[in-house]
């Protein structure tokens, strides 16, 4: 077991590594903004109405509302990463990754725009009448036959994955969060999760977009307003946690306290990782759920998608990480979960910790439910429709297992998988970039006249 263990660490460091996918992710990212003529920074607040229009279904032609794809998205998105992989990224890269995150989702923003796109432009209906789209499809339906091998490793590694990221993982991370908290069994923990989530899987899509829909606003709120407080509190240590955060990205941390010290490269790489696990831009999850919007015009939803990395890094991220800087701990040596609540705890004696309890238990479940319908549709466009049934009562057993084993492991071949599922997607992206910036030109061009 410990021979795999190694095998996982240093494959998921080729991927994850300096010659690899970071530099494919940025390069991606800084390209298609460049194409787009940064349009995703340009046009937010035109974003913004359009996802307000969103709340009401512009067009039969789908299987939930644009707004209700987008609050899927973020519950699939809006996880662990903003509480757990902020300050795992702090722990390892020094405050200056917070940096690097930023500039993750600012880029990242035209990758999910371009994702959003092609899953709607390349989206088709299934056996079931549900609308079916992702990176399997638009490699399918946008590049031919010769590329059908790269759509079908994308639906197999994100099929697999998603036991890893969106499953295990985030039952392990709130079984072990309440057993520290309030000193609750993992067992129970796994079995209440597991009941929970079945009782909306087993709905379906509309059933999943209608409890994000509910879910994801009032706890990003809540877990905002909890920050918020904290900042409030220490308002006057802010400016200064900014400019520690842009020093630092490209200086490097010098050693202090429990902090080892990070270079300019360790801020860089856990800064891109962490904020690539946030937002999952170019993973190729998101697109999935954007091609079930109600909706004609791949635009107008790749312009609603574009938000999901402002909100869940730029705004969510940042939260916790300014929280983690200005109360003085992110050098204390605790990392992950830990060290947020102990943030937390200490810029809000008493409640503080259980803001991170709560949202943490929330963030995840969410993701949880997001990432089944992900995992779902990969395992759908392998196997038939006839896989959907048997897919979701496996995902409601994984909740279980994850909650009640040691995941070392799962962790290790969650980071490989998640890399692998990149490159075909971020194949197809740069292949079909030129249907993206013509469909662009051409919305703009009609929405001018």
């Amino acid at each position: 077991m410990q021979v795999l263990q190694d095998i996982l660490d240093k494959a998921g460091g080729i991927i994850w590594g300096e010659y690899l996918l970071i530099p494919l992710l940025a390069l991606v990212g800084i390209y298609l903004t460049i194409g787009l003529k940064a349009m995703p920074w340009l046009y937010i607040p035109l974003a913004l109405k359009r996802l307000w229009q969103g709340r009401i279904a512009e067009d039969k032609d789908g299987d939930i509302s644009p707004f209700q794809a987008l609050m899927t998205e973020l519950s699939a998105t809006i996880g662990t990463g903003n509480i757990a992989g902020v300050a795992t990224a702090i722990y390892f890269g020094g405050p200056g990754a917070v940096f690097w995150m930023w500039v993750v989702a600012l880029f990242g923003m035209a990758t999910k725009y371009a994702e959003a796109v092609l899953a709607v432009k390349y989206r088709e209906i299934d056996s079931l009448g549900n609308h079916v789209g992702g990176p399997m499809y638009y490699i399918k339906n946008g590049l031919g036959p010769r590329w059908y091998w790269l759509a079908a490793s994308f639906a197999l590694f994100g099929m697999i994955a998603a036991f890893g990221i969106g499953n295990m993982v985030q039952s392990n991370t709130v079984a072990h969060e309440l057993e520290n908290t309030f000193a609750l069994p993992t067992w129970i923990t796994g079995i209440v999760l597991a009941v929970f989530a079945a009782a909306v899987i087993l709905g379906g899509i509309q059933r999943i977009a209608e409890v994000a829909c509910k879910l994801v606003p009032f706890m990003a709120l809540a877990y905002f307003a909890g920050a918020l407080i904290i900042l409030l509190l220490h308002f006057t240590k802010i400016p200064a946690a900014f400019i520690l955060i842009v020093s630092d990205a490209f200086t490097g941390t010098a050693a202090s306290g429990g902090f080892t010290g990070a270079t300019v490269w360790m801020a860089l790489r856990w800064g891109f990782a962490r904020g690539i696990f946030s937002n999952e831009a170019g993973l190729g999850s998101t697109p999935i759920v954007h091609a079930a919007a109600k909706t004609k015009d791949p635009v107008r939803q790749g312009m609603i998608a574009m938000l999901g990395p402002m909100i869940d890094t730029l705004i969510i991220c940042t939260m916790t990480a300014l929280v983690i800087i200005v109360t003085g701990v992110w050098n204390s040596g605790q990392v992950g979960a830990p060290l947020s609540s102990l943030a937390f705890t200490t810029g809000l004696p008493g409640p503080g910790g259980y803001i991170v309890s709560f949202g943490i238990m929330l963030f995840a479940f969410t993701t949880i439910l997001g990432w089944s319908y992900y995992g779902e549709r990969c395992a759908e466009y392998l196997l038939g429709v006839k896989i959907i049934t048997p897919y979701r009562l496996l995902w409601i057993i994984a909740i279980f297992v994850g909650a009640t084993r040691d995941l070392n492991l799962v962790w290790a071949f969650a980071d490989v998988l998640n890399g692998l599922m990149a490159i075909p997607n971020l194949v197809a992206l740069l292949l079909l970039s030129p249907m993206v910036f013509a469909l662009t030109r051409e919305y703009f061009a009609r929405d001018k006249s």
